[in-house]
């Protein structure tokens, strides 16, 4: 029989990492329910002792998810482990993620410990954590620019102390498949009681071998575990993409000979939620999940896909969940099939008077627009969480003029602290002119990184879904807003930025 790979996700962890990526409760609990649909093994919620926030996110994901284990990531102390086992409580099936670096860089220059302080504390914390969960990880951090014989010591003593699974990242991108596979392949026939561990690999993307280095990992190494993000999501270049380990493995089984249990149906759904949340749009070329994955431009692929569809195509499009059908409502459907079709892509109302304000919500937007996308609907409840949380800032209304020759106008209706107030400006265009008169009453003083424009379906009367990076006083922020008119979604994204800007979330970088 096939060997089983598990299926680590930490998008909601090492994913939120990307500047700006910071996701709300709502939406971390409707992406942990969407990867259970894609039937990943283990998820991982968050770093429970980084602030409150993320500790509630953890329980509140621990609460309702059933049929993945639910993990939360600690350092390799007594404070931050209690933290995740106490966040970690209501969990079906939990485990607990210790790190601690193990490079010489890392002890010197962040950690200031010996080695042997290290050791000792990898030993102890493990020892710790295994007396309040049975399920524990193990990551060495930097641990593939470690020492070997010093690694070697390190998870020997922690898988003595009962630790269950290894992870050995390449937490700074800087390896190679080959030599990757070959050093994990090293450790685990050197430590004599390698063989009590699940051994797993966590690979970024710096560069962009990320995903070929886990392979190696896997096939070479003898690693059993990929850790891995939706859309590759990370911080710098990002982390091994979840779709194309997956769909390597299952296109490729004549050579990797392993099973995976994600539903591969579930995959496009995950990258569209994944996406729209974050503010961070998939690129069309993207593996597996881009708008151009499937497409063919060239004659002779065209002429070939139509006679035989596996002359050029290695996958099928409706087997990672790309569908042909794609319009699914319209003005004239009811509140059923709406709140049906909401079930259908992992959206869950917390009580009818939200499914009623969503319907309100989609109405309103039918009346503007005669065909609604998937994608609509998860922007227009993306706006409804945003909407329903607690807003410093919010958006009434906004008109602007614009001619050629002349300077363009913008007035917006804002609200601010629930107080009604109106702002006027100009500017080198609609969008600028807009995004000025609210600066203009909220004097941030936030500096604009990065403002991106995506359709959300492929015609002119789709809705514009527009990204705005903010930074202030070393915070990076993302916003993200919809609508049929750009400026108008313009103004939503500068809002929705500004008011994660004074949230002020309180996050403590970690990587495993």
């Amino acid at each position: 029989m096939a060997d089983q790979l598990i299926i680590f996700d930490t998008t909601l962890r090492d994913g939120e990492q990307s500047p700006g990526a910071s996701m709300t409760r709502d939406e971390k609990l409707r992406i942990a329910r969407q990867l259970e649909r894609l039937k990943v093994d283990v998820i991982e919620a968050g770093f429970a002792a980084s602030s409150n926030g993320d500790f509630e996110c953890i329980k509140a994901i621990a609460e309702v998810i059933k049929d993945s284990t639910v993990c939360s990531l600690a350092r390799a102390n007594d404070r931050d482990i209690a933290r995740a086992a106490e966040a970690l409580a209501p969990a079906k099936s939990g485990r607990l993620h210790l790190f601690l670096a193990t490079s010489a860089l890392h002890m010197e220059k962040k950690l200031r410990m010996t080695p042997d302080q290290v050791f000792e504390q990898a030993k102890q914390s493990t020892r710790y954590a295994r007396n309040l969960m049975d399920n524990i990880e193990f990551s060495p951090e930097d641990g593939y620019r470690s020492d070997p014989d010093f690694l070697c010591r390190v998870l020997e003593a922690v898988i003595a102390e009962g630790a269950t699974t290894i992870n050995v990242p390449d937490t700074v991108g800087y390896a190679v498949p080959e030599l990757y596979g070959q050093f994990i392949k090293n450790l685990r026939e050197r430590i004599p009681n390698s063989d009590k561990a699940v051994w797993s690999v966590h690979c970024h993307n710096d560069l962009g071998m990320a995903v070929a280095n886990s392979l190696a990992g896997v096939m070479l190494g003898g690693a059993r575990q990929v850790e891995c993000t939706i859309n590759g999501l990370g911080e710098r270049a990002g982390n091994c993409s979840l779709e194309e380990i997956v769909m390597a493995i299952k296109t490729r089984k004549d050579y990797f000979g392993l099973e995976v249990g994600i539903d591969t149906k579930q995959i496009v759904a995950a990258s569209r939620m994944v996406s729209q949340t974050t503010g961070f749009v998939v690129q069309p070329n993207k593996a597996v999940v881009g708008a151009n994955a499937f497409a063919h431009a060239s004659g002779i692929h065209q002429d070939g896909v139509l006679k035989a569809r596996d002359t050029y195509e290695i996958m099928r499009a409706e087997d990672v969940g790309w569908s042909a059908n794609k319009i699914v409502l319209g003005k004239l459907s009811g509140r059923n099939a709406f709140k049906q079709r909401l079930q259908d892509l992992g959206v869950s109302m917390e009580s009818e008077a939200d499914v009623n304000a969503a319907f309100a919500r989609f109405k309103e937007l039918a009346d503007r627009k005669s065909e609604i996308f998937d994608e609509d609907i998860l922007a227009l409840v993306s706006d409804e969480s945003v909407a329903q949380g607690v807003e410093q800032y919010g958006f009434v209304s906004l008109s602007q003029r614009s001619e050629t020759g002349e300077r363009p106008q913008a007035s917006i209706v804002m609200t601010v602290d629930g107080v009604e107030a109106r702002s006027d400006s100009d500017g080198n265009g609609p969008v600028d002119a807009s995004l000025k008169a609210i600066e203009k009453q909220v004097k941030s003083g936030a500096e604009m990184v990065l403002y991106s424009v995506n359709a959300i379906s492929g015609s002119t009367e789709s809705q514009g879904e527009v990204t705005v990076r903010l930074q202030n006083s070393g915070r990076v922020v993302n916003g993200v807003g919809a609508d049929p008119d750009i400026v108008v979604a313009s103004a939503k994204a500068y809002l929705s930025a500004l008011n994660k800007l004074h949230s002020k979330s309180d996050r403590v970088a970690a990587q495993g």
